[in-house]
């Protein structure tokens, strides 16, 4: 996750105004989903990582793997996927070979970013929104 995109709500909305499309190649949205889906698996690695090493295993990041994603609404982006370097982490939000994401996980991380999680504050509204995370003393 090199590189840091701001989803500027008004921008966004002026850019809708004058007739760009929210969905489809090129929307608006897809910077969006793809800022929020990369927090997402930042979130899953870091809690894997943390489990190994409460659990005794060392384990540690090891950079990302990259690939295309096809949303539901058309339009597509590059995800970077963390990796570690036992080659245990198996992400759920979207999981190893998959290049689309459903409407569900599309429609929550929209939602996500209309209850006001941007970057690392969407990881409190995980638990909540995804279900599948956890975290072992709290770390």
């Amino acid at each position: 996750m090199n590189e840091d995109i701001d989803f500027d709500f008004n921008e966004i909305l002026a850019e809708f105004r004058s007739g760009k499309k929210l969905t489809g190649k090129g929307g608006l949205l897809a910077p969006l989903i793809k800022q929020l889906t990369e927090a997402a698996l930042e979130a899953e690695v870091e809690s894997h990582i943390a489990n190994d090493v409460l659990g005794g295993k060392a384990n540690r990041r090891n950079g990302f793997n990259k690939k295309t994603i096809k949303g539901t609404s058309d339009g597509t982006f590059e995800l970077e996927t963390p990796r570690d370097r036992n080659g245990t982490f198996e992400p759920q939000i979207v999981k190893k070979h998959q290049t689309t994401i459903s409407d569900e996980i599309e429609e929550k991380i929209i939602s996500m970013y209309g209850l006001g999680a941007k970057n690392g504050a969407n990881r409190t509204l995980m638990p909540v929104q995804f279900g599948h995370f956890r975290v072992k003393n709290g770390i």
